[in-house]
C-alpha cells in the first residue's frame, strides 16, 4: 500500500550518494517504491538530490516552515519507507 502524503506535510527532500554503501537502501527505495509513491501523490513535491559522499537523509517540511530530518544511513528500503511514513504523520 502506498503512503499518502499531504496534510501538515508540505515537502519531502531526500539526499543520497550515488555510489556510497550507506545510501544503498535509499537507492533501492527509489528504484522500487518511488513510482508508486509519486503515482499516489502526483502533486506532492518529493525532491531527490544526489551528491557524492553525502550522508543519506530525509527532510520533511511542515506547515509554518517547521522541518524534521532523519538519517537514512545503512537502512534497508523498507526501513526508509517506514521512516517516511512516520514523517508523513506529522511533526
Amino acid at each position: 500500500m502506498a503512503l499518502r502524503l499531504g496534510g501538515a506535510l508540505k515537502e519531502l527532500r531526500i539526499h543520497l550518494c550515488q555510489t556510497g554503501a550507506g545510501s544503498k537502501g535509499v537507492r533501492e527505495f527509489i528504484e522500487s517504491c518511488y513510482v508508486e509513491l509519486k503515482s499516489s501523490n502526483p502533486k506532492f513535491p518529493i525532491l531527490i538530490r544526489e551528491c557524492s559522499g553525502v550522508e543519506p537523509k530525509v527532510w520533511a517540511r511542515y506547515e509554518k516552515g517547521k522541518e524534521k530530518a532523519a538519517t537514512l544511513k545503512d537502512l534497508s528500503a523498507n526501513d526508509v519507507k517506514s521512516i517516511i511514513g512516520k514523517l508523513a504523520k506529522g511533526p
